[in-house]
Formats: C-alpha cells, sequence, structure tokens
C-alpha cells in the first residue's frame, strides 16, 4: 500500500471504527491488505480508491433510508460499475453478472427474499456470502394478498372498466344503478383459505384472515418454529398441498421457487388443480412458475376458477377469470425502506465483526464482541487452520453445503511483530480449501486476502 495512503487509511479509521481498537491491536494498523507487496493489486482503480473507508457498489434505486445505515465516516457510496473497489454489492432487481463482482468484494445483499438474479452457486466457489432481507416485505406482500381475495371475489376490476366505459358514452348515471347487478360478487366472511407456505408473508396472511372471519388451514412440510409462533390458533394443518386445497375457497401461494428434481416447478398441477373445488380462487404472490398454467386452465373453464397473480402468464393473460398484476408485491416506499435497511445492517456486521444472518449460501455465525487486546480473523474453507504460537480466545465454525465459515479471536499480547500475523495469514489462506481470509483490527477496507486458484491475492 501506498505509506502516506495506509497512514491515512489507520487514523481515518481509528477515528470512526464502531468499536475503538485498543492501544495494543492498533500497534498492528499496518496489518493491510496489500501486506507490503509493493503493487497495486486490490484496488482495481487508484484513483476512486478512499483509504480508511469500505466502498459499498449499488446496482438499482436503493432506498435512501437504507443508505443512512452507512456511516460516512467509515463507507463510501458508488453505483455500479463505478465502484471500482467495491468491499460490498447492494441490490434489489438487477442481474448481477460474476465479471460485476471485483476480486475486492466480501459480501453480496440483495434487499428482497429471493436472489434468483444472484449467481449464488458461483460466488459460493469464491467465498463469498450473498445475503437476503426475509420478512421485510411481508406486510406489503400479505396486503396485496387480501387484496387480492376482494379481487376475486366481488368483479371490481370489471366494474371499474364498465364504468371507465359509461363515462366515454356519457351514460354512468343514468345506468349505474342498473348495471351493478352485472358484477355480484360474494364476501370472504365465514369462508376457508388455504395457505400453501408458512413463511413471514404465508404466517401474517393467515392471522389477519382469521381476524377478517375466515377459516384458515395451513401446508409447510417446512414449519420452523418461530413461525409457527406467529400462526392464529385456529389454523388447522394438513399434511399434503392436495389436502389443504380440497375444501378452499381461496389458495394463497407462498412458497419459494425451486428449480431442479424434488423442486417446486409447477407444483401446481393437474393434481393440485383437480382437487380444488369449484369457483376457487388462486392467488400467486410468490412466483409465476409454481403454477402449470395448462392444469389451471382446465379448472379455470370447468370449474369458473379465477387466477390472481402478480406475475405475467403467457397462456392466461387474457382469461377472463384472471387478473395479473405487474409484481406490485414489495412495490411500497415501507417495504423498500425496511428491505435496504435490513440489507445495509447484514453487510456492516459482517465487514465490522464478521458475523452472519441472513445467508442464503453460508452458515449463520456471530461472536459476541471481540475482546481487549484482540484481533479478529475469519476464514472461509470448502468445509475441510494454521500451527502458531497463538493464543485463541474464542472462536466458532459453522457450514452450509459446500462452504464452511470459521471466525477466530486471537490474543496480541506478547506479539510484537506484525510480520508474523502477516506471515499467519498467507499460511492460512493458502490452505488447500481455503478461499478467503480477513483479518478485523478496526481499519475499513484492509485485512483481506484470497486464494485464487493457487495464487495470493492481498
Amino acid at each position: 500500500m501506498i505509506p502516506a495512503a495506509r497512514t491515512a487509511a489507520a487514523k481515518t479509521a481509528q477515528r470512526a471504527a464502531r468499536r475503538p481498537i485498543s492501544a495494543s491491536a492498533a500497534a498492528y494498523a499496518d496489518v493491510s491488505v496489500e501486506h507490503g507487496r509493493g503493487e497495486w493489486k486490490t484496488y482495481g482503480d487508484v484513483d476512486s480508491y478512499k483509504p480508511g473507508k469500505f466502498q459499498i457498489a449499488t446496482y438499482n434505486k436503493i432506498s435512501p433510508d437504507g443508505l443512512k445505515k452507512f456511516p460516512e465516516g467509515q463507507y463510501e457510496i458508488k453505483e455500479g460499475d463505478s465502484a471500482a473497489n467495491a468491499h460490498a454489492i447492494l441490490l434489489r432487481s438487477h442481474k448481477l453478472k460474476e465479471e460485476e463482482v471485483p476480486h475486492t468484494v466480501r459480501a453480496i445483499a440483495r434487499c428482497g427474499a429471493g436472489t434468483n438474479n444472484v449467481p449464488v452457486a458461483r460466488m459460493t466457489e469464491l467465498g463469498i456470502p450473498v445475503f437476503n432481507t426475509p420478512g421485510a416485505n411481508a406486510n406489503a406482500v400479505k396486503e396485496l394478498v387480501l387484496a387480492g381475495m376482494l379481487l376475486g371475489s366481488r368483479r371490481i376490476v370489471d366494474g371499474i372498466n364498465h364504468m371507465s366505459s359509461l363515462g366515454e358514452q356519457g351514460l354512468q348515471r343514468e345506468r349505474v344503478e342498473k348495471d351493478k347487478a352485472l358484477f355480484g360478487g360474494r364476501e370472504i366472511k365465514g369462508k376457508t383459505l388455504a395457505v400453501v407456505g408458512l413463511g413471514h408473508i404465508g404466517a401474517a396472511t393467515a392471522r389477519d384472515a382469521e381476524q377478517l372471519g375466515m377459516d384458515v388451514v395451513g401446508y409447510d412440510p417446512g414449519l420452523s418454529i418461530e413461525n409457527a409462533l406467529k400462526l392464529p390458533r385456529s389454523i388447522e394443518l394438513c399434511d399434503s398441498i392436495v389436502a389443504a386445497v380440497r375444501d378452499a375457497d381461496y389458495v394463497s401461494l407462498n412458497i419459494p421457487y425451486i428449480k431442479g428434481e424434488g423442486g417446486t416447478h409447477g407444483i401446481i398441477g393437474k393434481e393440485v388443480c383437480g382437487a380444488l373445488k369449484s369457483g376457487a380462487v388462486v392467488l400467486n404472490f410468490a412466483r409465476g412458475e409454481l403454477v402449470d398454467s395448462e392444469a389451471l386452465k382446465e379448472h379455470m373453464d370447468g370449474n369458473d376458477g379465477k387466477y390472481v397473480s402478480d406475475f405475467p402468464d403467457d397462456l392466461l393473460w387474457d382469461h377472463a377469470n384472471s387478473i395479473l398484476l405487474p409484481h406490485l408485491g414489495a412495490s411500497t416506499g415501507e417495504a423498500e425502506d425496511a428491505a435496504a435497511s435490513m440489507a445495509a445492517n447484514t453487510i456492516r456486521d459482517f465487514l465490522e465483526t464478521g458475523t452472519i444472518k441472513n445467508s442464503v449460501n453460508f452458515p449463520s455465525a456471530s461472536l459476541s464482541e471481540a475482546p481487549e487486546h484482540s484481533i479478529r480473523f475469519t476464514v472461509v474453507t470448502k468445509n475441510s487452520f494454521a500451527g502458531a504460537a497463538l493464543n485463541i480466545l474464542q472462536q466458532i465454525n459453522q457450514s452450509k453445503g459446500d462452504v464452511a465459515y470459521n471466525v477466530v479471536d486471537i490474543d496480541v499480547q506478547g506479539h510484537e511483530d506484525v510480520v508474523e500475523f502477516k506471515e499467519v495469514q498467507e499460511k492460512i489462506t493458502m490452505l488447500e480449501g481455503v478461499l478467503s481470509s480477513r483479518v478485523i483490527y478496526g481499519v475499513p477496507g484492509t485485512g483481506y486476502a484470497k486464494n485464487i486458484e493457487g495464487d495470493y491475492f492481498v
């Protein structure tokens, strides 16, 4: 690292870090990402590099409420490719490509629940955790599901279109009372709602439906204790989707879309649609690919079934009994603020303390605040550490799928040689199976190393 930049980085970070580093730890502020290699390797663009700050790359328009979570003294926010030295990426719907992820990136967070627009498998191979924001948009989607039940019951859209037509003809006042009988409907009170998937959105939908006087049944083979405690006491849990929908007037889909064998593609197919009762309304505010459109069309044609969805459908878009919305589920200011704030806090926790929460590809991991006179190592391996006379104060190791995550707090008292820690990090990073490592000691943007196919990247 350039000496002047290194000094500025250390001074800036010591003033701004969330946890002030001790006098002992401050002595190790030269444990920087470059490790004195004499080359500008880590930073893709020296002109955009600001020493002593984390750089966050954003794609799409991120809520200002979320961006405010990043303290200006520690973080620099840049849009897209202008963040050539990004330490983390924050996005919404942008389809992220691997070439948009520089080697400096430690983490990626999506402001939303799904991560289909992020190459998660490849990021796992590169040792980069991908985070999402489960539950941040649950209220917004739940409210639209409730609105969908009303849209599927009262022919509201048809009535609106009819009044617009009468208005164009100047016949609104003359025909309004005569024509209202054309748009009769039914009430939802006393009807049965089947909720398929009882996560954040499903559980919230079930609770509010009960408050509206509905009978609620549900199905979720992976129901968590946390979400089970949120369900209404009166809910009846079923052992299959078919059993859940058989007597339901409304069916709300709240499950993730999973490709491949054993996944959920077309899970609402002939068997499920064949079990639907006459007039049943299917509400899909989860993913369009969950529904077999051909099978659902048979239900809509033969049983006066209805379909209300937040996704396009090439077959059902013009069906008289379908209402398709332009993916409005999370399109509220409140949901966008909540998701961006959650994503920003998740990124901060990871960059500043090594904590992992709400990651789709890494195990959850957290340690209490690092003890005095310590620095923190984190190591990402291929789920499979270096011999040195260093005292470990506390550590955790968690794994998920093909990746493992390790956090170790090392006692720095009695170890005055900075080179010792540089050598330890290199030794650890270059172990077989290790993907990346970090030394967290209070200086933003420093302490990162990667094993790139046998080459030591610092």
